[in-house]
């Protein structure tokens, strides 16, 4: 009976650790991507070494949904994360807005990886530029790209 009990409790000791780890992990995604899309937005609005991969389009971007679009384009805004398998990358792509068109837009998409590079985060904000005022608006994007 003891031994039974016990072994019950080095297996859910066990499965908490592993549960800990996918946390964290997933936590470290997230922050490499945040981290990578605010340098990212930074550098946009600061119209300094970040320019979009394609001419501004009618209606929001779709390229960040095709994973060869995003790994052939994306830029990697810092060399390395602590803990992370690849450093946060980040994409930005113009776009017009038919209702103002005075104004610049982009869809800035980011991506950060856990331990491993099965563990993903991707977070993406639309930045809006009219003269000197700024529009951002913030989204997690739930699935990956295809």
């Amino acid at each position: 009976m003891m031994l039974a009990s016990a072994s019950a409790w080095f297996e859910a000791a066990l499965f908490e650790a592993r549960n800990a780890g996918a946390v964290i992990d997933q936590l470290r995604s997230f922050r490499a991507a945040e981290a990578a899309l605010v340098l990212c937005t930074r550098a946009l609005a600061d119209s300094t070494a970040i320019a979009p991969s394609a001419p501004a389009q009618p209606g929001e971007p779709q390229g960040w949904r095709r994973q060869d679009v995003f790994e052939a384009q994306a830029t990697a805004p810092v060399r390395s994360w602590p803990g992370s398998a690849r450093p946060p990358q980040c994409l930005v792509e113009a776009w017009r807005i038919e209702a103002r068109p005075a104004v610049r837009a982009f869809l800035v998409t980011a991506r950060g990886f856990g331990s491993t590079d099965d563990a993903q985060s991707w977070l993406q904000l639309q930045l809006v530029l009219e003269g000197t005022r700024i529009e951002r608006h913030w989204r997690r994007v739930v699935a990956r790209p295809f």
